[in-house]
């Protein structure tokens, strides 16, 4: 025995929800009403003229269905899927559940016809060329798929700002993520009822993401010091494609990253956002990870391999000529990287992959905004690493630049 879903349901519900987000009303049940009435005095209408009227589309973004199946076995009460992917269904933020009763195999269950709503702006192939050489170095995209990437750059939506606006204020509530696509903004954080300038960026980068992840007020005022461009990505879609990528994510990395001895100072929710921060990178054999001298933008964790330290160092005072020596090899677990983004100096060595490496990497936005409580142990690390330099070489790079 079965019961059919009458024809025309899943339409009559999609486009009642479609209206009901748009206009949020404040009494659902008589927006219901008066939205059932008009649509039956519209069909009594077009029945009396004999004419068929189709719905003419809005302007504007479109608006898509990405359908979701979900049964429940009404009897035990238990999910039948199996499958982790599902286990955070977010309908209702980013769509709609229906109910619907079955029968399968005799047995009475529940299912829910499910569907978000994917919303699309239409771009020129010249801004989606735009918005794809802003999105490129994004680390919060680095892990999507090429579809969950398209469906991301189908939501992004252009904004133009000027000189002294406010992006973001911070403890306001986030509604969208931001990737800038030009101009320079300066970042405010309110220290004893005072706003402190912590930071800015120049042309690149993104923010705003922490409000929208952890549903959390914002945790800076972002203002605009020049006219710029940026890409917009708002707060359902980022969280129905970016947070549910990131929490498989959580799932791989959680273990191993409860093992690092330099994030046991974190608490559990402040490792939980180090790991959403970080990408993946593969090398190969004798690939140069990091180059001594660089300007400093990444620090490094040691997922799998071998990483080879070397440093250029004169054999004596008086030779001209430098030979790159071993001083460490960092392994799984271990990190490197730190030394130039908490002095604020260039690369002090290089890095070399032995055999084929995996690492872990954050970028130093992140750096200093989610390390801050393990600055100590990298200090303590550094003091190490400078007797270390002094045992091998009689001094140290540090040591040199203060004596010079």
């Amino acid at each position: 025995m079965s019961i059919e879903i009458p024809e025309g349901l899943t339409e009559l519900l999609q486009s009642f929800t479609v209206e009901v987000l748009r206009n949020q009303p404040r009494d659902l049940l008589e927006f219901a009403l008066q939205y059932f009435t008009q649509l039956k005095d519209s069909e009594t209408k077009e029945a009396s003229f004999g004419n068929e009227q189709n719905s003419a589309p809005r302007s504007g973004k479109a608006v898509n269905f990405i359908d979701e199946a979900m049964q429940i076995d009404s009897e035990n009460g238990e999910d039948d899927d199996d499958d982790d992917d599902d286990e955070e269904f977010t309908g209702g933020l980013n769509g709609c559940c229906f109910p619907l009763f079955m029968f399968y195999n005799d047995t009475l269950k529940l299912a829910y016809f499910c569907f978000v709503l994917q919303v699309t702006y239409p771009k020129t192939d010249e801004q989606r060329y735009r918005l794809q050489e802003a999105c490129k170095d994004i680390l919060l995209f680095k892990n999507l798929d090429p579809e969950q990437m398209s469906q991301v750059l189908d939501a992004m939506f252009e904004k133009f700002c000027t000189e002294g606006e406010h992006i973001i204020d911070q403890d306001d509530d986030g509604d969208n993520f931001y990737v800038i696509e030009s101009g320079t903004f300066n970042i405010f954080v309110k220290v004893d009822n005072a706003e402190k300038l912590v930071g800015c960026y120049d042309n690149r980068g993104s923010f705003g993401e922490l409000a929208l992840m952890y549903n959390t007020p914002r945790a800076a005022t972002i203002i605009a010091t020049s006219p710029g461009a940026l890409w917009c990505l708002d707060r359902l879609t980022f969280r129905r494609i970016i947070v549910k990528n990131n929490a498989k994510k959580r799932k791989m990395y959680e273990a191993f990253i409860e093992t690092l001895p330099l994030l046991t100072s974190l608490e559990v929710s402040e490792r939980m956002k180090v790991v959403d921060v970080l990408t993946t990178r593969v090398y190969n054999d004798s690939q140069q990870i990091i180059a001594q001298g660089d300007l400093a933008d990444c620090f490094y964790i040691v997922e799998s391999g071998q990483v080879r330290i070397t440093m250029k160092r004169s054999r004596t005072k008086t030779d001209q000529e430098e030979e790159e020596v071993d001083i460490a090899t960092c392994t799984r677990g271990q990190y490197f990287g730190e030394l130039a983004l908490v002095t604020n100096k260039p690369r002090a060595a290089s890095a070399y992959a032995v055999g084929s490496v995996k690492c872990l990497v954050m970028d130093v936005k992140a750096f200093e905004r989610l390390l801050g409580p393990c600055m100590d142990i990298m200090k303590r690390n550094i003091a190490n690493y400078e007797e270390q330099l002094v045992t091998l070489f009689g001094s140290s790079p540090e040591i040199e630049q203060q004596n010079a």
